[in-house]
């Protein structure tokens, strides 16, 4: 598998409700704590309206789109870290996930419990943050306990243990990992403990129907919260996604255009889901299959060949490319051949967002 995203947050603040809504399969949603015990998982398309434009030109017996991977993570409450409320499984859920999209409670309703039975969004906030800090705490302590055991026989042990006590002192001053003043080769060794904090992540707000287009008094607080992170906060309508997931494709999107709304729920989780894992998307076009793809921003052309197979990666020869906005405008493969606008690139060729290619190899 791929990319995939944790859905986490309180329990009974819509998480389980946006997941049924994005999800090919339906997860349980009961009014009640602890309801989604196992993680939720589904594998859903990735919309790319570039896919589709290429594909009315080629007119391909299939068209495959990218996939995600969306998991339901139960609602982790206060004590989380110390095993509470299965706590231990919960996380060890969240350390599965390349990113999290934090949901949080934006709308007030009685019918609704709360865990902490307040609607408090920045509370919510920092109880999360909290759990997930004390669990990475722990998980740093006990392995520079282990490299100092190992630092009298060991001299990379020894050289490693001034990062980590400064990871644990921050994380101890109540810093998530994230947000450490560390170079890009800390951040690279201290990837070997895949801790919590360290997750690239967004929020999600659920909110009313009515509050999409004017923010209350709760949104308007995650913003700022979001803001003082340097991170998105996506305002979504659980509800409403949940009825959107029940309407045909063309109801579907002449409802959204009388609500003014251009993306449903899953496009904004995808969207910055792609973004924050740096993700980028090329494309494979012919008769039989238009497909998409991706890749690390910043990957060469082996690389991408070895998404598509790892013999195509061993054997590549070298890649024949062109760029989507060549064929909307000149409509054909052919005529961008004509043109000389097809581009033959070696094995250092950077692959760019957009790049429809086909890759010559021998095995």
């Amino acid at each position: 598998m791929g990319l995939n995203i944790g859905i986490v947050g309180l329990p009974n603040i819509g998480k389980s409700t946006l997941y049924n809504a994005i999800a090919a399969v339906p997860a349980q949603a009961e009014n009640y704590p602890f309801c989604t015990i196992e993680p939720n998982t589904a594998i859903v398309s990735v919309p790319e309206e570039r896919l589709q434009q290429i594909a009315a030109l080629f007119n391909p017996e299939k068209i495959i789109p990218n996939i995600l991977e969306i998991v339901d993570i139960a609602g982790l409450v206060k004590g989380a870290s110390k095993g509470e409320g299965l706590g231990n499984q919960f996380l060890g859920h969240i350390r599965s996930v390349n990113a999290i999209a934090h949901v949080v409670r934006c709308f007030d309703d009685d019918n609704i419990i709360h865990v902490e039975n307040k609607v408090d969004p920045l509370h919510d906030i920092s109880l999360i943050e909290t759990e997930l800090i004390l669990a990475d705490l722990e998980q740093v302590e006990k392995y520079i306990d282990r490299l100092t055991k190992q630092a009298k026989g060991n001299k990379a042990s020894k050289e490693a243990i001034p990062l980590w006590n400064k990871v644990k002192e921050g994380l101890t001053q109540g810093e998530a990992v994230r947000s450490l003043d560390l170079t890009e080769e800390e951040r690279l060794e201290i990837d070997v403990l895949n801790l919590l904090t360290g997750k690239p992540f967004f929020y999600v707000m659920n909110v009313t129907e009515e509050n999409l287009a004017k923010p209350n008094q709760y949104m308007q607080a995650v913003q700022e919260q979001a803001a003082k992170q340097n991170v998105r906060a996506l305002p979504i309508c659980a509800k409403l996604e949940a009825e959107l997931s029940q309407m045909e494709i063309e109801e579907r999107e002449e409802f959204l255009q009388d609500l003014g709304i251009k993306d449903t729920g899953l496009d904004l989780i995808v969207q910055e889901g792609f973004r924050l894992l740096e993700q980028i998307s090329f494309f494979t076009a012919g008769p039989k299959e238009v497909r998409a793809w991706n890749v690390l921003g910043g990957s060469k052309a082996p690389q991408a060949a070895g998404k598509i197979h790892s013999d195509i990666e061993r054997g590549f020869i070298r890649a024949e490319v062109y760029h989507i906005n060549d064929l909307l405008t000149h409509k054909s493969e052919a005529k961008i051949k004509e043109l000389g606008k097809l581009r033959i690139e070696g094995k250092d060729y950077i692959m760019q967002d957009g790049d429809i290619v086909h890759f010559r190899f021998n095995v």
